[in-house]
């Protein structure tokens, strides 16, 4: 039986990108906005995955260097943010993984590990945004 929290990996890039804010002028302040967001993801879950949830968001290019907050850890890829990913759930290996993406590719490539994903909307609050 898997005593650890759900694992939550979040796929920071694809998830600020499927919100329509202006992300692109600030891709920093958008991540920043995004990891205070997923903290209360972090205490209550999603569905079918009741918190607490231990989560992390990869992020990449101009949004490395964005720091943890409890609750949410922060990993910043050097390379490919999807890469990162992956190599993620492989290092999760027999733990309850979920990943946060709507790329499909990496979708795939995470599922062939073990993985499940969901969409952005799971961790998108009701109103949409990600605001500070």
């Amino acid at each position: 039986m898997d005593t650890l929290p759900v694992l939550l990996i979040v796929d920071g890039a694809n998830v600020v990108g499927s919100v329509p804010d202006a992300w692109w002028r600030d891709r920093r302040g958008a991540a920043e906005r995004l990891r205070d967001g997923l903290v209360g993801v972090a205490a209550e879950g999603i569905d079918g995955w009741p918190g607490p949830l231990e989560v992390v968001l990869v992020v990449e290019g101009a949004a490395r260097g964005v720091g943890p907050v409890p609750g949410v850890g922060v990993v910043s890829a050097h390379g490919s943010g999807d890469d990162l990913i992956v190599d993620t759930v492989q290092a999760a290996a027999g733990r309850t993984c979920v990943v946060v993406t709507a790329d499909r590719e990496l979708r795939r490539r995470a599922e062939a590990h073990g993985a499940r994903c969901v969409g952005p909307r799971a961790v998108r609050p009701p109103d949409g945004t990600w605001s500070s």
